[in-house]
């Protein structure tokens, strides 16, 4: 489906996206957006906080796993994710002495890096035109009828490609994420603040009178 006037109508809603991970450094928002699977942003950015003030990248190559998980447990899957973050740091020392590269590539071969984590860091490092397809993207992609019920992410991914102008990825996809995490909620969408609502068709939408 092709929505008439896409990108003002995000404009309109959401005129000022930008990340909503705090990061100072490069390594900081990779580790950020890996912390950030299956848990918002608010959380991760609390346990950054602390993580990032007891551990530079060196620090995090060398860190007891215990104490990783212990910081950063209510992130969930914290067991995993201290083993990514710590083999992450590793990594990257050894082969870009500690720096992000502009590799993706090298970003997908990471424990815990696929595609959406490296479509984020490459946009939001890099200004690489991308659209990152996370949880809220998928959503508002579907309820919108832009793709199909059981389409992938790659395959929402391709069709959002398609439909928007290159030059608008990395901001539409910023937009769209908060577009899905304030109004085009999973529960309780804000319909009437909404400017897609004569284009969608969601069995969620609200009848506004």
């Amino acid at each position: 489906m092709v929505i008439e006037n896409f990108n003002k109508k995000l404009d309109m809603m959401i005129p000022d996206a930008k990340c909503e991970l705090n990061y100072n450094r490069d390594y900081e928002l990779l580790i950020a957006t890996v912390l950030s699977a299956q848990c918002t942003d608010k959380r991760v950015n609390e346990v950054t906080k602390v993580l990032f003030s007891n551990y530079d990248i060196y620090g995090l190559s060398e860190a007891d796993k215990k104490d990783i998980e212990r910081i950063i447990r209510s992130c969930g899957s914290h067991t995993k994710k201290s083993s990514y973050i710590i083999e992450i740091a590793k990594s990257l020392i050894t082969n870009y002495n500690g720096v992000v590269p502009n590799n993706r590539e090298y970003l997908e071969s990471l424990p815990g890096v696929g595609r959406k984590t490296a479509n984020v860091v490459l946009s939001n490092l890099f200004n690489v035109a991308a659209i990152a397809v996370d949880t809220h993207v998928e959503r508002v992609s579907k309820r919108l009828k832009i793709a199909r019920k059981n389409d992938s992410v790659l395959v929402v991914e391709k069709k959002l490609m398609k439909m928007i102008p290159k030059d608008l990825w990395s901001r539409s996809h910023h937009q769209m994420v908060l577009f899905g995490r304030y109004i085009c909620k999973a529960r309780g969408p804000l319909c009437e603040n909404c400017s897609f609502y004569d284009d969608c068709s969601s069995k969620d939408k609200k009848a506004i009178k």
